[in-house]
């Protein structure tokens, strides 16, 4: 079984062909001030540049509310899977979204998009904790100027389910994108995800104690990364490690055995694409050349524009679950939960 390497959980975390990045954003926000604001003073931070965790948060780009503020992309996905919190989405097709706890948004760069990623504060009277993972996939060369594409996948709508080894111990897979195990997420059209072929899947698993998982054996030209994120340990393809990431390359199957105490691991698989990666700040194409065009195509065209009044966009304080389309249709999570942001 090739393991090709294993790597401390680094910011942004190791990944492997067809992934390019992968980070863990974990922030113990506070109260609100009832505008969406945190209720703590933000003097002191590198406004529209905080990176430093003071107090255990960042405001990342923004200057008001944390988030990214509007910026653009080419040539590859990314998936945003949140764990814990609230995150409001718009982009320049006119798309908007407000998304919670386990849901996913898969948007598709394309030939271009510029979007927005703010985390309002809702809550006024209690603090408002968030974690997510955002992930880039890459596009093979014949989708790196597909029309870009937005999706939510709700939390109601990814499969979740338990196994259990022989001496009862058990894993609970949660499926982010992509296929595994028989089961499947919705997969944008001009996703390298969308092949056949491809493989792709992103997933979760939590162990209890001891138990054992097997991660099944895939064909061809195949590579994992196995990120270790939560717990004191777990033997991965025969190497005992502690939190951090292991890189797998291969199809074959991969056994995993907890440690003494519950752990948590993050899996990105897929066939891999095999070809030139150029990439430049928020661009990812094939060639130099290419790179040089999606700057120049930017400064140009602004990919269609923003549409929004603000590059810091955040819907009403009372809104629930939400994703609008370009088209102007609007889609809500099943209406009991709807409303429900915890």
């Amino acid at each position: 079984m090739p393991v090709v390497g294993v790597d401390p959980l680094s910011t942004p975390w190791r990944t492997s062909d067809p992934f390019l990045f992968c980070v863990h954003h974990v922030d113990a926000y506070g109260r609100g001030d009832g505008a969406l604001r945190p209720a703590a003073s933000l003097r002191g931070r590198q406004l529209g540049q905080d990176f430093a965790g003071r107090d255990g948060w960042n405001m990342y780009h923004g200057q008001s509310i944390p988030g990214f503020p509007a910026h653009p992309h080419r040539g590859f996905e990314t998936i945003t899977f949140l764990r814990r919190g609230v995150v409001d989405h718009a982009d320049s097709l006119g798309a908007a979204a407000r998304f919670g706890t386990g849901d996913c948004q898969w948007l598709t760069a394309g030939a271009g998009i510029v979007h927005a990623e703010m985390f309002p504060l809702l809550r006024a009277d209690r603090d408002n904790p968030l974690e997510l993972f955002q992930i880039w996939l890459n596009l093979a060369p014949g989708d790196k100027m597909a029309p870009p594409h937005f999706a939510m996948l709700w939390a109601e709508s990814l499969p979740r389910w338990v196994e259990t080894d022989p001496e009862g111990g058990t894993a609970t897979v949660q499926l982010i994108a992509g296929r595994v195990a028989g089961r499947a997420t919705a997969i944008p059209p001009r996703s390298w995800a969308a092949q056949p072929t491809s493989r792709i899947g992103v997933f979760t698993v939590q162990l209890t104690p001891h138990a054992t998982y097997e991660l099944p054996a895939e064909d061809g030209p195949f590579s994992r990364s196995v990120h270790l994120f939560s717990g004191e340990g777990a033997e991965i393809a025969g190497r005992r490690i502690g939190r951090g990431s292991v890189q797998i390359h291969g199809g074959e199957a991969v056994p995993i055995r907890c440690g003494p105490a519950p752990a948590e691991l993050l899996v990105l698989q897929g066939a891999r694409i095999g070809k030139p990666v150029a990439q430049a700040g928020p661009f990812v194409m094939n060639t130099r050349a290419e790179l040089e065009a999606a700057y120049s195509d930017y400064r140009r065209t602004r990919f269609g524009g923003w549409p929004w009044p603000s590059p810091e966009p955040v819907h009403p304080a009372e809104a629930g679950r939400f994703a609008r389309l370009p088209d102007g249709t609007t889609v809500t999570p099943p209406a009991e939960s709807a409303k429900v942001l915890d």
